[in-house]
Order: structure tokens, then sequence, then C-alpha cells
């Protein structure tokens, strides 16, 4: 039985708890709630949370000896900053103290035709991560724009061969946000790549019952091992409230 079919048990709500990128990503860039944030990450054990990069020197300061990672983005949201201007904002937040970037790739570009420019702008964000220790990168496919799996998958691949650690459905301000079908796309590229790259669902994911669903999708071609922080996370930012609610439901 999946564990989608199945009522999650503590270790699966807390597996799920362990691989959130607890994310503030609101438009108005507020800051009143990151205090909040950043003390439910620490203490139940989010993987990262994720925020706007203006806000990353506070969560290094307030974070610090937590275990909790500092992810933020750039080319966010629309994805039409030039190579230069991306590189700008990576340098930038890796020198405030976040050590994961998520990157919107030049989807519109790479859909026109364009695939250099997209391959471009990947492979700098990438080399200038992973000139620092332990950082990795996140590419954001925004795939419920891309219209179609072939699609999906061309772009996935771009983004991997570019340098991603991780390939991320969406930044959840457009169009849909993570779908089963598009994650299986992600996963099976991944597969037949034979690379070490991980998978960020994100994207209304706001139920266990919804990150199981993915969860599923992971073990069907990897094991039910295989989704750990290092290779799967979700982005979300009510997901641990509906995970504690289900935990509390376990007792």
């Amino acid at each position: 039985m999946s564990t989608a079919d199945a009522r999650p048990d503590a270790e699966t709500i807390q597996r799920i708890i362990s691989l959130i990128d607890l994310t503030d990503l609101d438009d108005a860039h507020r800051d009143d709630g990151l205090g909040e944030l950043f003390a439910d990450a620490a203490t139940h054990g989010t993987a990262a949370v994720c925020i706007w990069p203006e806000f990353v020197a506070r969560a290094a300061v307030e974070l610090a000896g937590s275990g909790v990672r500092i992810a933020t983005v750039a080319n966010f949201p629309d994805a039409e900053g030039t190579v230069s201007e991306v590189a700008a904002e990576v340098a930038s937040s890796l020198a405030a103290g976040a050590n994961e970037i998520d990157v919107v790739l030049p989807w519109r570009r790479f859909v026109a035709g364009d695939v250099a420019r997209a391959t471009e702008v990947v492979e700098t964000a990438a080399r200038i991560v992973h000139d620092v220790p332990n950082a990795i990168l996140k590419v954001i496919l925004e795939t419920g724009e891309l219209g179609g799996s072939s699609v999906i998958a061309g772009v996935a691949r771009c983004a991997i061969d570019g340098g991603a650690d991780f390939v991320k459905t969406s930044t959840g301000k457009m169009g849909s946000g993570a779908t089963a079908d598009a994650v299986a796309t992600m996963l099976d590229v991944i597969k037949q790549r034979q690379t070490q790259v991980g998978i960020k669902p994100s994207g209304g994911i706001r139920t266990v019952a919804e990150a199981c669903t993915f969860l599923d999708l992971a073990a069907e071609r990897f094991g039910s091992g295989w989704a750990t922080p290092e290779t799967f996370r979700f982005g979300a930012s009510s997901l641990l409230t509906d995970a504690l609610e289900a935990l509390d439901g376990t007792e």
C-alpha cells in the first residue's frame, strides 16, 4: 500500500517535516512573520527556510547553530534577469549567508528556442554556487507554464546538464504549482540521466496526503529510502501546519 493510500504514521509525518523548505516569499516582502518562521523551522526540524534575499542576513543570525539551511531565490519570479544580474543576485545572497539558491531558469527563452541563454543562466549560477562549500543550486522550471511532459523533460535536462543539484517545479507565483505528472516527468529525467540530482515539488502543496503522493512517485523509481533532505524537498508554507496537526492525531 502506498503512503498516499494509508493513514500516515508518525514516522512518515516526521519524515515529511524533515523535507520541507519552509517558505515565506510574500509578494509584499513583509518581514513581520519571519521570527515565527525561523522558530518553527528550528523547533520542528525542517530542512531549510526559503526567503527573499533581503532577509538572508537576518536568517543567518537567527538560525545559527540550528541545522536549518537558508535558501533564497534568484531571477525570481519572472525569469527575465540578464546573466550578469542573476550572477550578482546569487553572489550577494551567498555572501549574506545563504547556502541554497533557488534560481528560475529562463523558461520563456527555452520554449522560444533560445536554449543557449537558458543554459548560460544555469551554468553561471552553478559555477558561483559551487565555489561555496556545501552550497547547492535548485533550478526552478515553472512546469505549469511549459505545456506538456516533453517540454518539461527538455527543461529538466537543460537544468541538470547546466549544473543543478535539484530541479524544482514552480515559483508558486503563476500557473499551476506542483502536479503529479510534472514531478513524475522530472523524476524520470533524473533516472535517465543516472545522476545524483534531487527534486523539489513546490507550489500548492498544503497537506500530508498531497506530500505522500509525491513521495510515492519517488519511491516507485528510486526506492522507499531515496527521499532524504539531500535528494528531496517540499517547497511549502502551510504543509508544516497540516503535518503537525496530523502528528497530533497519531498520538
